[in-house]
This record gives C-alpha cells, sequence and structure tokens, in this order.
C-alpha cells in the first residue's frame, strides 16, 4: 500500500515483509513489535535482547588466532619490543586502534614510547595494509605490527612484513578470501568468520574484534579468567570505543553487538580517557544521555573528518594522548573539520542534484544516476551519494575526474544489487569492489559514457517502478490510545536502534484529522492533531489531553493542501515523548500519510 510519499510494507518474522500486519490485539505493544522482529516475546531471547548483559558476551578465546596473537603481544610487552599498531582512517579503525593501546599501556605502564600507532593517508595510501607501510614500521624498529580493521586479504603486505623480520598479525572483520585462496601469511589471523571458525556471533566491527583481543590479552596477564577490578573497569570502559565502531561501522545491531552498544553507550558520556570527554564536549553532547542516533550525527562524523579531510592519524592521537589540553585542541579542530566536510558535502550535492535532473537521470526511464566532475573531493562523495539516493530513490554513482581516470563510490537501494551491477560491467572497470548496498570503483574517463550507458541499462532491467518509491517499514498496527507515555518508554528498550534493530515505526489507521498547521523556520515543518475516529474527545486518561494526540511531519508542510480536517488518516508514526514545561506527552514523529480506506 501507498502514502502520499512512500511504499508501506510491513515486518514480519525472517524479514518477509510480503504478508499483512502484526494487527492490535491484547499483547503489549513492545511485545508485538518484538513479534514482527522475529523475536518471540515468551522466549528467552526476548529477554535477553530488551535487558542485554555483559555476561552474554562469547568468551575471545573462541576466535580463531586469537590466542596466539594475545601471547606475542605479551610477549613483545614483556621483552621490551617495539610494537605498531597499524588502524584504518574510519572511526572503527580509530576506535580499534584506541582499545589495543590502552590495553597494553594498562598491561606495560612503561611501554608508551615503544607503541606506536599508524594510520594510512586515505587519499595517498588508501586502505588496508600496504607494503611501503610494513618496510617503513620495520625500519623504526617494530618488532610486532597488528592491524586492526583491516589486513584479512593483505598477502603482498605480509609478504613484505615477514621479509622485513616483522611478526604480523592481522585483526579484521571484512569478508575473509574466497575460499581456497587461505588467508595471508602472518604470524596471527584474528577473524571470526575465518575459515573453519565456530564462533557463535559472525558480525562484529574492527572494534568489535580489537575488544576480544585486548580481553583476551588481560585475561592472558592474569593467567586466569577473573580479572582484577582495575582490568575488569578499563575493559568496560573500552566499550565506550567499542560502541563507537560498533554504530559507525553499521554493523547488525544484535547479539554482542547489541551488548557492545548499550553498554558501551553509557561509557561514552561519562568517560575516563580525556579524547573522548573532549570529543563529547565539542558535539555539544557533554550532561546529557548519549544515544546511537548522537554518535552516528555528532561524534563519528567529527572522526570521519578527519580521515576524509585531513589525516586520520589526528583522530587517534585525540584518544591517545595524556593530555587534556591536546585533546581538546584537538576535537576543536576536528568540529572545523567537520564543518568545512559540510560545506564541501552540500556543495558537491546541489551540484549532483542539478547535473542528474538536467541529464535526465531521475526520471521513469533512467533508473540509475552515474555522474563525475573534476571538482568532487574523493573523500566526501560516498556521502553524497547517500543522499542523491535518499533523494531520487535509485542507485547513484559519483566519481572524481582526475589525469584521464574516474574514482568514486556508489550507493543503492533495497532489491538492487550494486555489486552484481558493477560486476555486469566490469570489462569497462579498472577494478570495483564492495557489496550489494555499497561499492568503490575505477574507471578510465574514455570509458566513462559508455558504462554509464550500460550500468542505467542494467538498473532498468531490474528495478520496478514501485522500487523507485522509497520504503517505510512498518512493525504494526497500533490504536492512538495504545501510545501511552509509559508505551513509549516500553519501545525504548529495543535501543539502541541501528542496522537490523531500526527504530519503531508504527501504522495508526484510521483517525480523525482535528486540525494541520505549519511551524518552524520559514514554515517548513508539519504539526498535526489527530483522534480516534470513534472518540468523542473525554479525557479518557490515555495518550494525551482530550485524547487528542500531537504528531511532527519534518520539513513536509508541503503536505497541508492534502490534508483537510475532519478527515480519516492512516498513518506511519516513529513513537516519542516529548518533555516541555514539566509535562511528558505522546509527540510521534510522522514518517508518512495515507487517507484512509476500509479494508
Amino acid at each position: 500500500m501507498n502514502g502520499f510519499t512512500s511504499r508501506w510494507i510491513y515486518r514480519l518474522p525472517g524479514g518477509d515483509a510480503s504478508a499483512g500486519p502484526v494487527r492490535a490485539a491484547d499483547a503489549r505493544l513492545v511485545d508485538r513489535v518484538l513479534a514482527a522482529r522475529g523475536i518471540d516475546p515468551a522466549a528467552p531471547d526476548a529477554a535477553a535482547f530488551l535487558d542485554p548483559r555483559l555476561n552474554h558476551l562469547h568468551d575471545p578465546s573462541l576466535i580463531p588466532g586469537v590466542d596466539r596473537a594475545a601471547a606475542r603481544l605479551l610477549e613483545a610487552l614483556r621483552a621490551g619490543e617495539t610494537i605498531a599498531i597499524y588502524g584504518d582512517y574510519d572511526v572503527d579503525g580509530i576506535t580499534a586502534t584506541a582499545i589495543l593501546y590502552h590495553m597494553m599501556l594498562a598491561l606495560e605502564p612503561g611501554a608508551a614510547g615503544r607503541i606506536m600507532t599508524y594510520v594510512p593517508h586515505r587519499l595517498e595510501e588508501g586502505y588496508g595494509l600496504n607494503a611501503e607501510a610494513m618496510g617503513e614500521l620495520a625500519g623504526r624498529g617494530a618488532k610486532v605490527i597488528v592491524s586492526v580493521d583491516c589486513g584479512v586479504t593483505a598477502f603482498a603486505p605480509a609478504q613484505r612484513a615477514r621479509a622485513e623480520g616483522v611478526d604480523l598479525i592481522i585483526t579484521d572483520h571484512h569478508n575473509p578470501p574466497m575460499e581456497g585462496e587461505g588467508l595471508p601469511d602472518a604470524y596471527a589471523v584474528v577473524h571470526p568468520r575465518a575459515p573453519g571458525s565456530a564462533y557463535p556471533f559472525a558480525d562484529l566491527c574492527g572494534a568489535g574484534v580489537a575488544c576480544k583481543l585486548a580481553w583476551r590479552m588481560a585475561t592472558m596477564h592474569e593467567r586466569s579468567a577473573k580479572l582484577t577490578p582495575a582490568l575488569r573497569a578499563l575493559l568496560v570502559d573500552l566499550l565506550a570505543f567499542a560502541a563507537l565502531g560498533t554504530i559507525a561501522d553499521v554493523v547488525p545491531l544484535v547479539g554482542e553487538n547489541r551488548v557492545i552498544a548499550r553498554f558501551g553507550l553509557v561509557r561514552v558520556g561519562d568517560s575516563p580517557f580525556g579524547g573522548l570527554r573532549a570529543l563529547v564536549e565539542a558535539s555539544r553532547l557533554d550532561g546529557g544521555r548519549i544515544d546511537a542516533m548522537d554518535v552516528g550525527f555528532r561524534i563519528a562524523p567529527r572522526l570521519n573528518a578527519a580521515g576524509r579531510m585531513g589525516h586520520a592519524k589526528d583522530a587517534v592521537e585525540l584518544f591517545t594522548t595524556a593530555s587534556d589540553e591536546r585533546a581538546a585542541q584537538i576535537a576543536r579542530e576536528l568540529t572545523v573539520q567537520n564543518d568545512e566536510r559540510r560545506r564541501v558535502e552540500k556543495r558537491i550535492f546541489d551540484q549532483a542534484c542539478e547535473m542528474a535532473e538536467a541529464a535526465g537521470m531521475t526520471g521513469p526511464d533512467r533508473r540509475a544516476v552515474v555522474l563525475a566532475h573534476d571538482d568532487w573531493h574523493p573523500g566526501v562523495v560516498g556521502i553524497v551519494c547517500s543522499k542523491v539516493v535518499e533523494r531520487y530513490s535509485r542507485p547513484a554513482i559519483l566519481m572524481q575526474r582526475k589525469e584521464g581516470l574516474c574514482s568514486g563510490s556508489g550507493r543503492s537501494i533495497e532489491g538492487f544489487n550494486l555489486h552484481a551491477g558493477l560486476t555486469a560491467c566490469g570489462p569497462m572497470l579498472e577494478r570495483f569492489g564492495g557489496h550489494d548496498m555499497a561499492a568503490g570503483l575505477h574507471l578510465v574517463e574514455a570509458k566513462l559514457h559508455a558504462f554509464t550507458e550500460a550500468f542505467t541499462a542494467h538498473a532498468n532491467s531490474l528495478i520496478r517502478e514501485e522500487m523507485l518509491c522509497p520504503l517505510v517499514k512498518i512493525d504494526c498496527d497500533a490504536a492512538l490510545e495504545e501510545l501511552t507515555p509509559q508505551a513509549v518508554r516500553d519501545l525504548d528498550l529495543l535501543e539502541p536502534f541501528g542496522r537490523d534493530n531500526p527504530r519503531v515505526v508504527l501504522a495508526v489507521r484510521g483517525v480523525r484529522l482535528i486540525e494541520r498547521k505549519t511551524f518552524g523556520m520559514g514554515a517548513r515543518h508539519l504539526s498535526v492533531a489527530l483522534r480516534a475516529a470513534d472518540s468523542r474527545g473525554g479525557s479518557g486518561g490515555w495518550a494525551n489531553g482530550g485524547g487528542v494526540v500531537r504528531a511532527i511531519a519534518w520539513n513536509r508542510a508541503d503536505l497541508v493542501p492534502r490534508l483537510a480536517p475532519g478527515s480519516l488518516l492512516d498513518v506511519a508514526v516513529r513513537p516519542a515523548l516529548s518533555h516541555y514545561g514539566g509535562r511528558t506527552t505522546v509527540e510521534p514523529q510522522i514518517e508518512d500519510i495515507r487517507l484512509h480506506e476500509e479494508e
């Protein structure tokens, strides 16, 4: 069924959204939402989901390679050898670096001068381990190099490290090589999905894997699974870094990741690490509760700005410096870089939209956007791609054109496999990589037009017209009178929200529109007052005063002409509370609206 702006589908157990809703019944609203997400409300899994515990985390020794890696790192610390932590330039790699750095320092306090950190430059070196860096770190005295968030396919760098006499430990979470290709020739490869792995949870991020290695180092150091209070407290504090990496890397927020995110978010706002405190303050979040949205929209962009607009080594220094003054300085610099990133991003987005519309790429006959420009920053095009997909509901590829080459990023819509699309056009590309929803690619400029036409033809053949309409995924139906403050608080137990555990969306059907008005700067936003169709307007003791619920639709003032007071509506909403004037009321956020039709 379609709303004014989106296509509505229902979530069902197993992810099948082809059938009807989980309808309002006697069950609590939160229980119906759990059922819609494939979790039996009466099963132990539901209790573990709503109330995750640290003891739900799996034994780190179950991860292939972790014992060998931990033993070698402890040996190096005790022997006075120099260790290099080789990270990545995104939030996951930065936080993973910080986790291992702080654990090593705690286990060997005098080792600060012998623990190096290294992050490749995004534009000059690119992603992952590289052979030149292996040689450089060996030349600086490193006897052990431990990678975080990268390296599982780094065959040549592993050979270089061995040739330099360096023990390379790889920790990663990205897809390992294809079956039969083996793993890099490293001292140890720590990966939850390595061939033959029996680890119970496959979706840790790089910081999550680093946290497991840090945990195993601690237990091996103590020769006991029972840690000293100081080491146990440190591991809990390090979950703050792991939570940032988990949320920013958009791994599924279920299983162990849910435990890491839930406990780590609490520590983000109350961290003993000066760099994290400075970043929270620079993000204007100090003094309040921090949730996954704060990480995604306030904290993570500042960290990523270092790698996109400058060098991610600054973000690593933020999390490893012992100077609060230096941490505050770096946090301010990251904010400046992030502001610049936003300006560049807006300019590229405006140019991309203008170019796409002028080229006819936003109509029904061309179901993909493929663009290149001389002046597009390669560190930002991926973010802009996501915004173009959101604007036009079709896959988008944006590239920088430079010296006869085009390189950039692509993002997709649900139901269209971007990697398969690039594979179909593979002969025209120099190289590419990624997965169904995101990818990177490089091609010779002379082949740009042919690639654009071939990729568009492939998209046209697979993307049905209804797929060009944005999706709203609904958990279940709810009656308006069910939206009480307590019911909304119960739904908050599902936090933190993210991939595979999105914010709750409910369909409230057949409600009467009492009034609608615009508000905000430029009257851009829409506010509606809703009442159950059969309500006489009494207090009723539910929802808000008089049985009326106020709901907000941000940036949707354009809907006003389609909303006649007195009409019956179906609304798709995200339940939320408003705290104003000492009162707490329900104020849902509207995802979409449609005129009610009897079924």
